[in-house]
């Protein structure tokens, strides 16, 4: 493991607002890379059009962001909308300026 390796839990939605991902990574910027390219053609997020990064949240260890994902996952819709809101109310794009996603 690397020194500064960070493990990230993220909160992905379509355009529409209508579908929420959550998913975990230690490379946020390629995995992000990979739902808005489609490169897994008939995952979850391709499927759904889930490409916007609306929230994220680092952690040291692997199983904090596991902890963390699964208490996200055991949620509901609301309290996905109502996390995303209190960070990101107008569910602005994190990923927007990133370069160039095709």
């Amino acid at each position: 493991m690397e020194l500064n390796e960070m493990y990230y839990m993220y909160l992905m939605a379509n355009a529409h607002r209508t579908v929420i991902y959550t998913g975990k990574t230690t490379d946020l910027q390629r995995r992000v890379l990979e739902h808005k390219l489609k490169l897994s053609p008939k995952s979850f997020t391709a499927r759904y059009n889930v490409n916007q990064l609306v929230h994220f949240e680092a952690f040291e260890t692997n199983e904090e962001a596991s902890q963390r994902e699964h208490q996200i996952k055991a949620g509901s819709r609301k309290k996905k909308i109502d996390l995303i809101e209190r960070n990101n109310p107008d569910w602005k794009d994190f990923s927007d300026g990133w370069g160039s996603f095709g």
